[in-house]
């Protein structure tokens, strides 16, 4: 079939962020064959770094959004790894919610000290609590619904009593992905206060203003999603804490989604090893390795210290977020997995973050001693000097894309029929080790701080210009995972 010549009139238009100058579009017998301007398309991409290397927030960024993390109402030293792999989706995606314009509210606030504390480590943000919400309201509702006495048999102590699901699993249909097995609830108070901290999120507005998110002053349950972010082996007592809320609370939200996140297998070490011994080993690991390369043990030296602390939760982040979340994640603990030399690990990506740094340091010391001028305006830059394949494939796989990736990251099926939800939050991880591998082989290859020489000083200005794009967009990756770019390794 012909492509319309109006469809080709406006496929040669395009213009925008993420849309590259189109040189000659034609239409052949399998579709239309697009040749691209390449020298337009860098002199468009590198003259504005900003719109590419920032996503877009939206004019209408859709409904409130609570995240729930059931995980982190326990201690650490009691945090399994599939546990820990869902707090980091929890906050992986709150960060890509945010940066998109949408209000998010985290639950639970966190008590314990020493889960806020490992959080820190960890490089999650997420909230510390301040007092209990209350739960009057729910009891009265629970003992206006419990199972009369009579037929209550021995409940178990601190059990205030039961709850019959088997109506609401009906009626909300096991199509929609409940588990067909939910019968009965034992309402405890603990579980009372886990609906009261979910209910009070839900009726008022996130009280973190800090990132600039205004929530509606009409904000109530029809305009908000609550999202469970759950291992698989929490996913059934969610489930029961879902459909008591909807018993219960006759302003629980009509959208509750659960985002499951499939289990973590370690290849030789038994099933017991907890959150924060898989980061200690990590940790240890990379000690270690830097002791190695630099021939002495740095662990003790302030000056690394916060580096040491970076790569080992980078080699964490990206091992458990380069996985779709819902897939099974297999883990290899041995040392080579967290080696710079190795191109799919978080350590790999920051190592290569610090030798962007290294670079441009370089110029800048260049310069100061007056070997290299200062950096000329943008607009005079010739970018038809960039010819090498490499610098194509930087612009066009890394900085080119970019806003679609961070759009598709913090995209979420809100109005999907069933209980499951799924999240691109692997995209991220993906997108940073290929950019890395792609700039690795390009400054191996290529000497971009060239001899002092005046007729040099065109072509390294052009290619420093993309390397500062690239630089952008991995330090904006970079913090969409709560990671600090490094200057060494």
């Amino acid at each position: 079939m012909a492509v319309p010549e109006r469809v080709v009139h406006a496929v040669a238009g395009l213009q925008g962020p993420g849309v590259a100058p189109v040189l000659r579009c034609a239409p052949t017998p399998a579709g239309l064959a697009l040749q691209l301007q390449r020298s337009a398309v860098f002199e468009r991409v590198l003259g504005a770094v900003a719109a590419y290397a920032a996503p877009a927030v939206s004019a209408s960024p859709g409904p409130r959004v609570i995240l729930h993390c059931p995980a982190l109402r326990g201690a650490p030293c009691a945090l399994r790894l599939s546990q820990l792999r869902a707090v980091l989706v929890a906050d992986h995606l709150s960060r890509a919610l945010h940066t998109h314009g949408v209000s998010v509210r985290l639950v639970p606030a966190v008590r314990d000290p020493h889960m806020l504390t490992f959080l820190q480590q960890l490089r999650v943000d997420w909230s510390a609590a301040s007092e209990r919400a209350a739960t009057e309201a729910l009891r009265s509702s629970a003992f206006a619904k419990l199972t009369p006495a009579n037929d209550r048999g021995a409940l178990p102590l601190g059990v205030l009593g039961r709850v019959c699901l088997k109506e609401l699993v009906e009626e909300r249909g096991r199509t929609a992905g409940y588990d067909p097995n939910l019968d009965n609830c034992l309402v405890t108070e603990d579980l009372l206060s886990v609906l009261a901290e979910l209910q009070e999120a839900v009726q008022h507005s996130p009280e973190d203003s800090s990132l600039g998110l205004a929530a509606a002053p009409d904000a109530h349950a029809d305009s908000c999603m609550v999202v469970h972010v759950v291992s698989c082996e929490e996913e059934f007592q969610q489930q029961k804490l879902d459909l008591l809320w909807w018993k219960l609370d006759d302003q629980a939200p009509l959208r509750q989604k659960h985002l499951v996140c499939g289990p973590v297998k370690v290849a030789g070490a038994p099933d017991t090893l907890t959150a924060p011994e898989y980061y200690e080993l990590r940790h240890a690991q990379v000690c270690k390795a830097s002791a190695l390369k630099h021939g002495r043990d740095l662990a003790q030296d302030p000056a690394w210290t916060e580096t040491f602390g970076v790569l080992a939760v980078a080699s964490i982040k990206f091992e458990m977020l380069s996985t779709a979340p819902q897939s099974q994640l297999l883990l290899a603990l041995a040392d080579s997995s967290i080696s710079t030399k190795g191109t799919k690990s978080g350590t790999f990506v920051m190592y290569n973050c610090a030798r962007l740094a290294t670079l441009f340091e370089g110029y800048k010391r260049n310069m100061e001693q007056g070997l290299y001028p200062t950096f000329p305006a943008v607009n005079s830059l010739d970018f038809s000097l960039l010819q090498d394949e490499g610098e194509w494939l930087l612009l066009f796989n890394s900085v080119l894309p970019f806003p679609d990736l961070l759009s598709q990251t913090a995209a979420l099926a809100c109005t999907a029929p069933g209980l499951h939800i799924t999240a691109r939050t692997e995209m991220v991880c993906k997108f940073l080790v290929q950019l890395s591998m792609d700039f690795s082989s390009y400054y191996n290859r290529v000497h971009i701080l060239g001899e002092p020489r005046p007729h040099l000083f065109d072509q390294m200005f052009a290619r420093l210009q993309l390397l500062r794009a690239v630089r952008k967009v991995l330090h904006t990756g970079l913090a969409m995972l709560g990671l600090p770019p490094l200057s060494h390794i």
